[in-house]
Formats: C-alpha cells, structure tokens, sequence
C-alpha cells in the first residue's frame, strides 16, 4: 500500500485543521500543515526514520517528530485525540465540504446549530446564513456548489491512490504461480480524475489462488463477496476492488469489455449487432452460429468490429467509434513524448527540495529542458523579493553549464491579481525565460469579473502559460467561475498556452475543458507542479488527462523540440 508517509501527512493535516477549528493558535496550525506537505512530499518512507532524521526534514521539529514517531509505533497521538474529542463531530463533518474553512463551520455549529451538510442545505433553502456575519447570497451559493462537488466526489478516490493500490495488487498477483496476464481495468484504465472502485483482471486456468489470495491482503477488512470467476473485497479505507479471472483465451474481450465506459460498451455492442455478431466479456460471436470470431486480444476485437483499436481514454462515448470508423482517431499524446516540465518549485518558496535536487530529478527523468518557477511576492507567505530570485537565476545559470543534455530554464509562477494585473513589471518580466501565470486568491469573484482577469494576463506579453486554470481541487475546492470560452479564445488569440496541472488533486484543465479548448485553437503545457522530487513523476496523471482529451503531441508545447518551443515563447513576446 501507500508509503507511511501519506497516513503521516494525513494525521498532521487533520490536527492543524483541528487546531483551526478549535481557534487555537493559527501559528501551529500553518506549522501543522508545513509539517504535512514536507513529509508528504518526502522522498524516504519515514515509517524507516527515528525522531533524529525526522527532524531533518523540513519543517519537522521535535514535538511534531515525537507524534510522528509515537503515531507510526502505536497507531495512537493523545494530543490529537484529545482535539478531536473537543471539537463536535457535526462541525468536522461540515469542514468536509469544499470552500466551507473551519472558522465559519464553527460558526454554523454555534450560531445555528448545524451539524450536518443535510441541515446546512436545508438552512440555505431557507436563506439562514446571510444573514451572519462574514456570509451573504454569495457564500450560501459558493457552499451549495461545495456541497454538490462533495456529494460527486462521496467514495471516490483520487487518480494517484487508486493507481498505487492497483498497480500493488497487479504485481502481487503476477508473482502467482499460473498467471499469464494481470492489469487493471476500468476507469482507472481509462484515467478518469477519480475511481469508485478498483477493477481487476487475471488470465489464468485456475482462480482459486487469485481469489485467496486477494482476501489475505493485509488492508483488506471486508470480502463482499467470493467466487471462481469474480471476488469483491473491501479495503480498510472503503474502496472496493474487484477481481475477475478469465479464461486467457477470452483475455482480450474482458479486458475489453470491463474497461470502456457504459456508454462506450453499449456503442460497441450495437455495432456488434448491426453485423450479425454477439459481444460479450468472453468473445465476439457469430450471433447465428455462436462460433468464436475473436477474444484473445482487443486489437483483434475492434479489427472484427472494423475499427482500429481504441485507446482506453478514449472510451467514453464521445465521439471515438465514429472517429475510429472514419479512420481519424488521434496518434495521442504519450508521457514518452514529454520533453521537459515547465512549472516546478524548489525550497526557495513552498518547495519542499533544493533547485540542485529538483535538477537533478529533472535530469534523472531524460528531459530535454526543464524550467524552475517559483512564486511571485504577491503570493506573500513565500517572502519572494527581487534579490532572491535574481541570485536564484544566477545559480540556474551556474547548474545550465553543468548539466549535460538538458536546458534550464529560469521562470517563475506569476499571481494574476483581482485586476488581472501581476506581480511585477514587464520590463523585469521580459528578463524571465519563462513565466506561468495562475490564480491563487480571490476564489469568489463575479463571473465577468473573473473573465476580464483571465484575458488581461492573456494579453500580458509575457505570460507563456496560464497555471491551474480553473483553480479547483478535487473534492476540495470548486473550480472558479468564469466564462472559459472567451478565456479559450484569449489564449488561442495571444498565443498563450493553457496547463494541465498533473498534480492528481488538480488535473486541471480536466477533460472536457480541454476538449472545448482545443476547438478553440488553444495549445496546452502538461506540467507536474512538482514541489518536491517525489512529484515530478505526477506527469503521468497529467498526460492521461491529456489523452482523455484527445490532445496529440502537436497541441502539448512542452512535448515539442526545444527549437520550436523557443519560437514559441519568443512569438508572443514579438
């Protein structure tokens, strides 16, 4: 399973918002979620570590290494409980919901006596909260979208946490004796932003050890069900994961059938029907005859269908049968096709590793170039001035000479203020090879007002990309308002590039923006947002959410030569 570093940073982010919720000392609580992001983000598993070398870390000192080290040795921190026993379960609850902070739930549960996100809605409906301090029309409508996004998100995981579980219980399974194939299916296979339950496929004659041992996993607590073909568990954590052992002659139709989406399975059927044939998990049948026309690969069974074969991102009824029968699927875009990473912090802000490690990844991975982009001074809790990042460019300029094979490239992450404006002027601006503009305050604009912001930093000669566009972190924080069509046409006009932020809380632009987008014209930057070495490889989930958009290595700038990008960065600076 997961490192013991992501339950580490769980429990140190659940204190600091107990800590918030309480009204204790906010000075704590931001240690908290320091402490939480640097261990997280950490590049040794901590489970191995003593209190001395937690201490290394950043932002760990002593008492916070002490509860690390009594959490991982005994399951239990009494501080910690202590503050969940002192905070209402109900006001816990309501800090759940996306763009709802611990102040005004504390709030809520005071004022109005609110413990649920049922009694919250029903208290909006009744129009109860605007008239609080702090609340208004506006904040009843900002937590009704919260809610909404909560109950979507409601026993889903994020693309990174199923992929680890997954690709953990692949490997397990491939190391039993009588295995010829094993992987996952579903919407993880097709890269979808979160997964409701994990599908796994094995090809084998016999089940009965595939099943044993999936219910023996250590993180099972729950078997849902167990049989020869198919056995459901459930984790500790609430996921289920379903196992299917198929006959390895009928691989390719499983592996075909448990993976497309509904919508994409009933079009393939159809089509199926339409040519005299039966399509099911086992084969492609002649529907008269029942003879076996094809099962054992999915090429084989798209080729029957007369299709090329479809790639799992693409699975979802929008568009791609018809493309494939018309012979214009896209060559999608691959992560081998990525040729550098445009968006990266180090420690001289939040990052959590030093420029000289983060190059040092970066180089590790094959890139071709690689840009360094720390914040801005607006985003005033990194303390950025003039003087550090130009001593920084000086020490890019110093490791360009020492790198072999690989450009670097000094950048920085803009903040698009409430104006549209940014943090510094054009004329130092144009100094930057490299500079990625993102909204990172204001959330609760008015649509127009948010819209007029985007296209002033289009328009700002010097922006290349446009960071996160949407904001939003998944079941966490909605993403802004704002009118993303005159946004896309801005970008496509200036010769802006839009990101796709492969952070998995963010994956952002998702999907169907991108897909409006690239109607528009629009060219994107699939970038990791890496905040430590360990992030960088987060470019996978980035890529996939590409491919679901059905972006090919021409639309991605940061998949181009570095000849072309240059041209293009220096395009819309001409």
């Amino acid at each position: 399973m997961a490192r013991a570093n992501e339950r580490v940073e769980a429990l140190l982010r659940e204190y600091a918002d107990l800590i918030a919720i309480s009204g204790g000392d906010a000075f704590k609580a931001r240690a908290y979620e320091k402490a939480a992001r640097s261990v997280g983000g950490h590049p040794a598993d901590v489970a191995g570590l003593d209190a001395r070398a937690l201490r290394e870390i950043p932002h760990v000192g002593r008492s916070i290494a002490d509860k690390i080290v009594e959490f991982l040795g005994t399951g239990h921190v009494p501080d910690i409980e202590a503050s969940r026993a002192a905070v209402p379960a109900g006001v816990r609850e309501l800090t759940a919901v996306p763009g709802l902070g611990p102040r005004k739930a504390l709030v809520l549960y005071e004022q109005l006596g609110i413990s649920s996100v049922e009694q919250l809605e029903e208290a909006i409906g009744q129009e109860r909260l605007r008239d609080l301090k702090g609340f208004g029309e506006q904040t009843e409508q900002n937590i009704l979208h919260g809610i909404s996004v909560l109950r979507h998100a409601d026993g889903r995981i994020l693309l990174d946490a199923a992929t680890d579980i997954a690709e953990q219980i692949v490997a397990g399974m491939e190391r039993i004796p009588g295995c010829v194939r094993c992987t996952y299916a579903g919407s993880l296979r097709r890269m979808r932003e979160t997964v409701g339950d994990i599908d796994v496929l094995v090809a084998a004659d016999r089940s009965a050890p595939f099943m044993t041992a999936l219910t023996e996993l250590p993180y099972v607590a729950e078997v849902i069900v167990r049989g020869a073909k198919k056995t459901s568990v459930r984790t500790g954590a609430g996921l289920q994961v379903d196992l299917r052992v198929l006959p390895p002659a009928s691989w390719g139709a499983g592996l075909q059938y448990f993976t497309g989406s509904k919508a994409h399975n009933v079009r393939t059927r159809a089509l199926a029907v339409r040519q005299g044939f039966k399509l099911s998990e086992y084969g492609l049948f002649d529907a008269r005859s029942g003879e076996n026309l094809a099962s054992e690969t999915e090429e084989e069974i798209y080729a029957r269908l007369g299709l090329p074969w479809i790639p799992p991102p693409l699975r979802e009824d929008r568009g791609e049968v018809a493309a494939a029968l018309r012979g214009e699927l896209p060559a999608l875009l691959a992560e081998g096709d990525i040729r550098g990473d445009l968006h990266t912090h180090t420690d001289l802000t939040d990052g959590l590793a030093s420029l000289e490690d983060m190059v040092a990844a970066a180089a590790a991975r094959g890139y071709a170039y690689y840009a360094v982009t720390d914040h801005a001074p607006d985003l005033a809790m990194q303390r950025m001035t003039r003087e550090k990042i130009l001593a920084q460019r000086e020490r890019v300029r110093a490791l360009d000479r020492t790198v072999r094979g690989m450009r670097l490239l000094h950048g920085t992450e803009l903040n698009i203020g409430p104006d549209g404006g940014l943090d510094w002027p054009d004329a130092f601006l144009a100094d930057f090879d490299l500079c990625v503009a993102s909204v990172h305050s204001h959330f609760g604009q008015s649509r127009q007002a948010m819209t007029r912001r985007f296209i002033r930093a289009c328009e700002n000669p010097n922006v290349a990309v446009i960071g996160h566009p949407t904001t939003r972190r998944i079941g966490r924080r909605p993403g802004v308002d704002a009118d993303f069509d005159a946004v896309f046409e801005a970008c496509a006009r200036t010769g802006t590039a839009l990101e796709i932020n492969a952070h998995p809380e963010r994956l952002d632009l998702g999907d169907e923006d991108i897909l409006r987008a690239k109607r528009h014209g629009v060219k994107f930057a699939v970038n990791s947002d890496a905040h430590a070495t360990t992030h960088l490889p987060y470019l996978r989930y980035g890529v996939g959410t590409a491919q679901r958009g059905w972006l090919t290595e021409d639309d991605v700038v940061n998949a181009w030569p570095w000849t072309r990008l240059h041209r293009f960065l220096r395009a819309k600076r001409a």
